[in-house]
């Protein structure tokens, strides 16, 4: 069969959050000379691209996903040269590199921003989303913010309204408006220019909203009482996923192919239908963005059951679009705890979890620390940042918990991720973890992680072939890739439960067992027997 030639289908792509990543200068915040220097480490996992969290100017209410300045880089993190350093030496390693656009909103201290709540004449006056209050000075609709309240905030300057879905710091760009798209896509220009290799797109869903500006209907919650969060007792029919942003990822696809071979990789909300809106944002033959991401797998619960049902749902909807499969980012609970389902078992699930994301038909996130098997942290109240997180303590800890710092070595402070204080505190249990003793150890998550990579990249039906999912009872997950000829193929058997599991081998005829580091098995007459949280791998006879 002819083999695709885009470098991002099939691509695993390493998630940097670079406030946490790697300090260089002794602040306590990672940066981009940090980064710099750990990227043998990246290349050496086998993942084809990094990106990377945003590094511009910001004044870290959201920390970085407020952007005061699109096209410089806050000081915090370096300075354009150490930017472009990254870029030139990632490329040497073979390595692309993927940048955060934040399009949905700015920081309410970017210039545009500024001018545009002077007045409402100026040049910039219609940038931002505003709205005249009601006959009783209420704000224009009953839409609510993400974050918590209402997400309408006063300015007295313009007596309006302006929309913000997330902090009310973080005010909403009007996208229907063709100087700000000309604005944004030259922004984009500027990274594009300096060798970026491609924008992994925020908050999609966001993007576009009801211009009419009606108000969401109500949505009953399961129970009947009210939820922590009030903006789940609506049903978010206006104020996101409008139908029209369909059409606008086509004007940023028809950019961004302005440039050869360069990546749109889009963030999807949690709401229902994300798989649907996967295909229609990613498909058309070729005019969409190449590949989204859902947050709704993140946000699920785990079983072998709705494992099958995610598997089933994407393949179901999967037509002409590509899916890009991510367990943890920023934003959620690190998947070995979230999915963990025995407190014995940390290591071994925290292997199963890599294998079943790289086993999947579509494009991978893979997020710093996953493939360490970290867990997610325990902050104090006294030690948070995150806003989100505080404004609903303690029922909800926020993300601060998924951004702790990078351990790179057990012995030092800190695990040698800065010389000071971390702008975040690094668990003891996390430098136990330690990317040193993962190196010494042959069977640790690190060790798995390399050998499934270099595995999927030397796999082309693993990377881009076909996903058939095979029939078995819980808690077995059975999956085979192969090419669209039905010629090679790659099959694993994952065991999602705490106790052993028995395979009989006539499940795998034909095929040659594949070993890989940290997976190990008993063979007895023809059956397996799969480990609590076990994989077994084979893949067709080589030719």
């Amino acid at each position: 069969m002819q083999k695709t030639t885009e470098w991002w289908r099939g691509a695993v792509v390493y998630q940097v959050y670079l406030r946490s990543f790697a300090d260089s200068n002794g602040d306590g915040v990672g940066d981009l000379k940090g980064l710099e220097s750990k990227l043998p480490y990246i290349a050496d996992l086998g993942v084809d691209a990094i990106w990377i969290s945003p590094f511009f100017t910001s004044p870290m209410m959201d920390f970085g996903y407020d952007v005061a300045d699109y096209n410089t880089v806050d000081p915090l993190f370096g300075t354009l040269d150490d930017f472009d350093r990254v870029v030139e030496s990632a490329h040497r390693l073979g390595l692309k590199i993927i940048l955060d656009q934040v399009w949905s909103h700015t920081s309410d201290q970017h210039a545009w921003f500024n001018a545009s709540r002077r007045k409402r004449d100026g040049a910039e006056a219609d940038w931002y989303v505003w709205a005249d209050p009601k006959p009783d000075g209420s704000p224009p609709n009953n839409w609510l913010s993400v974050f918590g309240g209402c997400a309408w905030a006063w300015e007295p300057r313009r007596r309006q309204y302006y929309l913000h879905h997330f902090l009310a710091s973080q005010p909403k760009l009007n996208l229907r408006h063709p100087a700000v798209v000309g604005a944004l896509f030259e922004s984009a220009n500027f990274w594009l220019r300096r060798g970026v290799d491609g924008f992994r797109f925020d908050a999609v869903d966001f993007m576009l909203h009801d211009p009419a500006l009606r108000d969401n209907p109500p949505a009953l919650t399961p129970d009947g009482q009210a939820p922590l969060r009030p903006f789940r007792m609506q049903r978010h029919i206006h104020d996101m996923m409008h139908p029209e942003t369909a059409h606008w990822v086509s004007r940023i696809r028809s950019f961004m192919d302005c440039y050869d071979d360069r990546l749109t990789l889009g963030e999807i909300s949690s709401e229902a239908g994300a798989f649907n809106r996967i295909e229609a944002l990613t498909g058309e033959k070729g005019t969409r963005l190449n590949m989204a991401y859902t947050l709704g797998v993140m946000k699920g619960e785990f079983s072998a059951t709705i494992l099958k049902q995610i598997i089933d749902s994407a393949m179901a909807a999967e037509q002409e679009g590509w899916f890009c499969w991510s367990f943890s980012n920023h934003d959620v609970a690190r998947v070995a705890t979230r999915w963990h389902p025995a407190p014995d078992g940390t290591a071994g699930f925290a292997k199963l979890a890599l294998a079943l994301l790289f086993f999947l038909r579509g494009s991978v996130s893979l997020y710093q620390g996953e493939e360490l098997g970290l867990t997610e942290a325990e902050i104090d109240l006294a030690d948070m940042r995150d806003p989100y997180g505080i404004t609903y303590y303690p029922e909800f800890r926020g993300r601060d918990g998924s951004r702790t710092p990078m351990p790179w070595r057990h012995d030092r402070p800190n695990g040698c991720f800065t010389t000071a204080r971390p702008w975040l505190p690094m668990p003891d249990a996390h430098r136990r973890h330690a990317v040193d003793v993962q190196e010494a150890d042959p069977h640790s998550c690190l060790a798995a992680t390399r050998a499934l990579l270099r595995w999927r990249k030397n796999n082309y039906a693993l990377r881009c072939g076909e996903l058939e999912l095979l029939p078995s009872t819980d808690p077995l997950v059975m999956v085979r890739r192969h090419d669209r000829d039905g010629g090679r193929q790659a099959f694993a058997a994952f065991n999602l439960g705490n106790a052993p599991l028995r395979l009989d081998n006539p499940s795998i005829a034909g095929l040659d067992a594949v070993r890989l580091a940290g997976f190990e098995r008993v063979e007895s007459g023809n059956s397996i027997e799969l480990l609590p949280f076990g994989a077994f791998f084979a893949e067709s006879p080589a030719e």
